[in-house]
């Protein structure tokens, strides 16, 4: 029995210390880790692949797009150009098979294209001026720059104009050769400016029907008899003689300048034709009814093939 107690407080002392044990050893804790964002990385790999740049359209001058109802014609006397330079400027095999979109040339080609054109810049380059300065005559007999003792010879000698410190001479102003170029003042368009050395006269004898109406009527509407004479209102070039364009019945177009036409509509009889040199005052054709419903002349005056009044041309009466 004695043995079975000793036993017993044996193990209970083991328990005691097993216990002690336990509760004066510090558990082992994981390692805490601070999970942050890398900011040396993208927060994001995919990048938005950029938008293409989308270029304006070339510039459309000298070429014209086709529209529905359109004539080689018409075009051409939009133009101021010739029927048959417009034809050849686009290499057109059936001129009466335009289609609609279609880009033509209204203007002539420029030489030597794709070269560019160089023009004479003067480049100034950077010129730095420094002033230029003048010693004073030195003076062997000064004292030198080193120490003195304070006396009134040594305050006297120093006063002396002679060591008065080195004068700054301003530098002349440097001239350059660039010479500015002036540019020549552009005509207007709306006004004639001497007519270009074109001396008009009225083409017909007879009142005037219908005034200038930019929104409505492209010249002068003059009534008289079918079968009056039709004059040139200046000299130049047949450049249309024909019935092609739409509204205009029998018409005569006269280039006179490289920017400026005139037009004659309606007429009844052509008397001349294309590529004939004409005179101020030469009988042109003959007053009509075609394509109106009165007889009449239609008059017009274009400018760069702009229709402009041609009251503001023809000499007062």
């Amino acid at each position: 029995m004695k043995k079975i107690q000793q036993h017993l407080n044996v193990m209970l002392m083991g328990v005691v210390v097993v216990g002690i044990s336990a509760c004066s050893t510090t558990p082992n804790k994981a390692p805490v880790v601070e999970r942050g964002v890398d900011r040396t990385q993208p927060e994001s790999s995919h990048v938005a692949p950029a938008k293409p740049v989308v270029k304006a359209p070339e510039s459309s001058r000298g070429t014209y797009v086709v529209k529905r109802g359109d004539t080689l014609y018409r075009i051409a006397l939009d133009h101021g150009q010739s029927y048959s330079d417009i034809v050849a400027w686009n290499s057109l095999k059936n001129p009466n098979d335009i289609k609609v979109d279609q880009v033509l040339r209204v203007a002539p080609p420029e030489s030597g294209s794709g070269a560019v054109a160089q023009t004479s810049t003067v480049t100034q380059s950077a010129i730095e001026v420094k002033p230029i300065v003048a010693s004073a005559p030195v003076n062997k007999n000064a004292p030198r720059g080193d120490k003195r003792s304070y006396s009134e010879a040594n305050l006297n000698e120093l006063q002396k104009p002679d060591m008065v410190g080195a004068a700054v001479v301003p530098a002349a102003p440097v001239k350059t050769d660039v010479v500015p170029v002036a540019k020549p003042a552009e005509k207007p368009h709306d006004a004639p400016v001497e007519s270009d050395g074109v001396e008009w006269m009225w083409p017909v004898d007879g009142r005037v029907v219908a005034s200038f109406d930019d929104a409505k009527n492209k010249g002068l509407d003059i009534g008289g008899k079918m079968g009056q004479d039709i004059f040139a209102a200046g000299s130049g070039k047949v450049m249309y003689a024909g019935s092609g364009i739409r509204g205009y019945g029998n018409l005569v177009i006269i280039k006179h300048t490289s920017a400026l036409l005139s037009a004659y509509a309606h007429n009844k009889t052509i008397l001349v034709k294309e590529g004939q040199s004409i005179t101020k005052g030469q009988k042109i054709a003959e007053m009509g009814n075609s394509d109106s419903d009165a007889v009449k002349l239609h008059f017009e005056i274009r400018l760069q093939g702009k229709p402009v009044d041609p009251s503001k041309y023809l000499p007062s009466r």
